[in-house]
């Protein structure tokens, strides 16, 4: 067993699988978990790479869910956090059904604060600990046929700010917000955005996002915006109007954008 133990959400596939894999490479224990069966694969992968990894299947959009993690986790101080797990959801607000905005929010949101919450307090206490909040370039942006998705990664960005403020104090703790744009993984897919321009362009590659905010973290930075073009996107989103972003964001991601 190693000393240091790490615990990293949404770790089925993607920036969460990679963050996990630099963990493992690092000399952490991992506890991943994930909403789909998909986890316990991932898991046999990282094994096989040498990682000593439990996997949990939960859903990380009730607190039961989270719950559950922590049940896993048992007595183990958890020294790094990776608080990755995300859910997406496009087209149309209107035609959303309630059950798939909530669960956005639900996962987005109220699960990652519940997490937070409960893995922060012990290491408030200790005033030890590393905290990587996978959040997004796109809170930056109104996200016209993504507007849920992206209002919950505004309040994830802000929130996150607002966190390291009042955990100034803490000096051994550090929280670093990672904030990619576009990325390589089957988030696109899972939020039915295969027929969009964002869907279908080429993206960035999720173990150079994940690498990049894990030497953030290491390094003790708030921020990491992964990508010299969405640290570009990022610097113009923060001086043009929000109906012209929003405009911007609906030739993204409106249904039928990709044949265009």
């Amino acid at each position: 067993m190693a000393e240091k133990f790490a615990i990293v959400t949404g770790a089925s596939s993607g920036i969460g699988l990679e963050l996990a894999r630099i963990a493992a490479r690092e000399g952490y224990d991992l506890l991943i978990v994930a909403d789909e069966t998909y986890v316990a694969a991932a898991a046999d992968q990282l094994r096989r790479e040498g990682a000593t990894v439990e996997a949990v299947e939960a859903d990380l959009s009730t607190l039961e869910g989270v719950d559950r993690l922590l049940g896993a986790a048992g007595a183990r101080k958890v020294d790094l956090l990776c608080a990755n797990a995300g859910h997406g959801l496009g087209r149309d607000f209107l035609g959303q059904e309630v059950a798939e905005w909530r669960h956005v929010i639900d996962t987005n949101v109220t699960g990652t604060l519940y997490l937070l919450q409960k893995v922060l307090v012990a290491m408030a206490a200790r005033d030890d600990g590393k905290v990587l909040i996978t959040g997004s370039i796109a809170g930056y942006m109104p996200g016209s046929f993504q507007a849920v998705y992206n209002g919950t990664k505004a309040f994830i960005d802000s929130f996150a700010d607002a966190l390291r403020n009042e955990l100034k104090e803490k000096k051994g703790i550090t929280i670093t917000t990672l904030m990619p744009g576009p990325t390589e993984t089957e988030f696109f897919e899972r939020a039915d955005m295969m027929d969009t321009k964002v869907g279908t362009q080429e993206k960035d590659d999720a173990a150079k996002v994940a690498q990049d905010g894990w030497d953030a973290l290491m390094k003790g930075e708030g921020h990491i915006v992964s990508g010299w073009k969405n640290k570009v996107q990022k610097t113009i989103a923060s001086v043009t109007p929000a109906a012209t972003l929003a405009e911007m964001h609906r030739k993204m991601a409106e249904p039928g954008t990709a044949e265009r």
